[in-house]
């Protein structure tokens, strides 16, 4: 076990990362606080992320063989995909392949990483799970209609973000949604399945397992924008979730069997649940990655957890002395900024009553910049994490976040 503030286990390790979105900055901090050499790879040169790492080599994280000669030839001491769906299964087939730490073996990973053989794993195993089937063309999910309670969630086996997800609740509006989601998938597959109605607001959080128990699980209450071209791409999350206690720990429960049963050792989760209203609750999906929407960082905000400087030791081979325990001080949120169309951003308005419960503004665009409608996480302008003193005032301030906080562009 190690103690961040003692570094000296760490300098001069090398730490692959693979993708180069704003969300791989606090871990490139992290590491860099610790002396690790941080080594950045995807196909896109001017991500973000390639700026603030110590070098960056221009290979598609989706090829699994490069990326393996690359790590071997640069003697990598781990690697992540932090935040970045794409390269789990590439990270862990990489880690496999040179012995390198990782928190699942590539078989498992690649269960959670596609939808499809998730669900299949849910079933065989007894947990929760809705109807679900694959499909690789609207003609095979056409002929399957009658299988499934409608509405239906259509989306890609292997794609984040909410991108090509579709409600569908007439038969005869699937195949837009299909080719939607076929559009998003990189292997060409969807997934349909049961809507399952939510009591309450469903949970989007990360969690953490140390040789393979669950020391950390968090829930939250995940909000959307109805009015967003995409009404199903996160806009806002608040913690601690209104979830009822009963409900967390059955899904406590049934996430450190999950862990139990994929062999899963020590690294994050991003983990989504849910509550339906015929009172059983679901776990919807498990990523050995951590979140988009830096979920992590607000989880370390929120509790003074060390999710992040955990994820750092955990992919070279080392355990914290504590992760941290999920105890909020207060009611923390996360604004999700996104506009509402396409335009020209001109400024972020909050309004004067809200500024005393802002703790943090992360603006991601300067005026003039070119800023598309909210049809994915990707679209996201920026975040505002926010810390209120109970939680009326933060559902008050969550009911009608337009009213306060505008996004306004020309």
């Amino acid at each position: 076990m190690t103690d961040i503030a003692t570094t000296a286990g760490f300098a001069g390790k090398k730490l692959m990362l693979l993708g180069g979105l704003r969300y791989l900055l606090p871990i490139i901090e992290a590491a860099h606080r610790m002396g690790v050499h941080v080594i950045t790879v995807d196909y896109l040169p001017d991500n973000v992320a390639h700026k603030y790492s110590d070098e960056y080599h221009n290979v598609s994280i989706l090829d699994k063989e490069a990326v393996l000669d690359l790590a071997r030839r640069l003697e990598i001491d781990g690697i992540l995909s932090f935040a970045v769906d794409p390269g789990v299964t590439t990270a862990a087939y990489v880690a496999e392949q040179l012995g390198l730490p990782f928190q699942g073996s590539y078989e498992s990973v690649s269960v959670l990483q596609d939808k499809a053989a998730f669900r299949k794993f849910l079933t065989d195993n007894g947990f929760n799970v809705p109807v679900a089937r694959s499909y690789e063309s609207y003609e095979e999910a056409a002929a399957e209609v009658d299988l499934f309670h409608w509405p239906v969630i259509v989306k890609p086996v292997d794609s984040a973000g909410s991108k090509g997800v579709t409600r569908v609740d007439d038969p005869d509006l699937l195949e837009r949604a299909v080719d939607a989601a076929l559009k998003e998938s990189h292997s060409g597959r969807i997934i349909i399945e049961d809507f399952l109605e939510q009591e309450g607001f469903s949970s989007d959080s990360d969690s953490f397992s140390v040789d393979g128990k669950l020391v950390y699980c968090s829930f939250s209450d995940q909000r959307f924008d109805a009015a967003a071209e995409n009404p199903y791409t996160p806009a806002a999350y608040s913690w601690p979730s209104t979830m009822p206690q009963e409900a967390q720990e059955e899904l406590k429960r049934e996430l450190q069997r999950l862990v139990t049963l994929l062999e899963l050792g020590t690294g994050i989760y991003n983990i989504e649940t849910r509550l339906a209203r015929n009172g059983k609750p679901y776990i919807m999906e498990v990523s050995p990655r951590g979140g988009g929407n830096r979920l992590a960082e607000m989880l370390d905000i929120a509790t003074g957890s060390r999710l992040i400087e955990s994820v750092v030791a955990g992919a070279l081979g080392e355990r914290l002395t504590d992760v941290g325990r999920v105890e909020y001080p207060g009611y923390i949120a996360e604004i999700i900024l996104h506009a509402d169309a396409a335009g020209i951003f001109d400024a972020l308005e909050v309004r004067d009553d809200m500024k005393p419960y802002v703790i943090e503004e992360d603006l991601w665009v300067k005026p003039g910049a070119e800023i598309c409608g909210f049809s994915g996480a990707n679209n996201a302008v920026g975040t505002l994490a926010m810390r209120f003193p109970s939680r009326v005032t933060l559902e008050k301030a969550m009911a009608d976040i337009p009213s306060w906080c505008k996004l306004k562009t020309k």
